[in-house]
């Protein structure tokens, strides 16, 4: 049970994914932060209890590769005025890159420090994530595969020997792809 305590801040953000009728995929990305208590904002003066500070929206459509092949965002509420210019034309620089190894490293290329948003940033980094949640899972249910996403040839998929449930020397890897499943050597020895 946690200490006394009362609600001060809530940040929501949100990944929706969806198969679009020309094949490609739309993510739809959103960012919330609200107070809990009624606040006087520099530049927008009173805001009320739940009225956001930021109501940030991206919605990203990509090809079965990841590839970004279009980005719409749309910034509802802001600190600043200046915040509406970061949602547009910066964000159009991601068109064309492709999420996997490197992404933070091409968002922030891109977008990166005073060239764009860091909350929209943040959304389409972790928007990566739920890509590759929708997508290899969707189409491996509709063509029936085995096999985890991405295991399909001779070399192991990004995922793997990037978390401790896909260490190359686990009991997951051993299971679902034995092929690169690795015998741990113990380096103390």
């Amino acid at each position: 049970m946690p200490a006394p305590r009362r609600p001060i801040h809530v940040r929501r953000i949100t990944f929706e994914g969806f198969l679009r009728d020309d094949g490609l995929w739309d993510i739809d990305c959103a960012l919330s932060d609200t107070k809990a208590m009624r606040i006087e904002m520099r530049e927008r003066g009173v805001l009320e209890p739940g009225e956001p500070v930021h109501l940030l929206r991206v919605r990203l459509t990509i090809d079965d590769r990841l590839t970004i092949r279009d980005i719409q965002t749309a910034a509802r509420a802001t600190p600043f005025p200046e915040c509406q210019s970061a949602a547009d034309m910066p964000m159009r620089k991601l068109v064309g890159l492709t999420m996997g190894p490197g992404w933070r490293k091409a968002i922030d290329g891109a977008i990166g420090g005073v060239a764009g948003c860091t909350h929209l940033r943040e959304l389409v980094f972790n928007a990566a994530t739920a890509a590759f949640q929708m997508i290899p899972h969707y189409r491996e249910t509709q063509n029936d595969t085995p096999n985890p996403p991405g295991v399909t040839g001779d070399k192991p998929p990004f995922y793997m020997g990037q978390c401790m449930t896909w260490a190359f020397e686990g009991a997951v890897v051993q299971r679902l792809a034995p092929k690169f499943f690795r015998v741990a050597v113990n380096k103390d020895a």
